[in-house]
């Protein structure tokens, strides 16, 4: 039994998944994304996904968590987009940027200058004793 397979997928506002053929597409705010699959079956019916595998094969129950984790994740991309949070803790450990050119103090005898791309978005916040990224 697939614990993760067997849960159906929320479509939240603003988002759209249309099932063709072999191909799942999901748009939102921030884009659009497309997956194909194989091996299971998917029904996106009243505010839901539901993905169905047809037997309790081994490559059945595989493809079926991993399609139902690719498609949340496909959601949760053209909705919120993804962030991660940093904190650096210690003596002397400390982070800026200066628009898209991030510069980290690790304690090396020189700062690591990081050039990110246009596509990320990066925000220092330094507090007493607390840096994050």
């Amino acid at each position: 039994m697939s614990r993760i397979g067997n849960n159906p997928i929320e479509i939240p506002e603003g988002a759209t998944v249309e099932v063709q053929d072999n191909t799942i597409t999901v748009k939102g705010k921030l884009g659009e994304l497309t997956q194909e699959y194989s091996g299971v079956s998917i029904k996106a019916e009243d505010g839901q996904v539901v993905v169905t595998r047809p037997s309790e094969s081994k490559e059945h129950k595989a493809k079926h968590g991993l399609y139902r984790s690719l498609i949340s994740n496909m959601i949760l991309g053209v909705t919120n987009g993804w962030s991660k949070e940093l904190e650096l803790v210690g003596v002397g450990y400390r982070a800026t940027n200066q628009g898209q050119k991030l510069d980290l103090a690790l304690g090396f005898s020189h700062n690591i200058v990081l050039n990110l791309a246009p596509e990320v978005k990066v925000e220092t916040i330094s507090e007493k004793g607390k840096t994050q990224l």
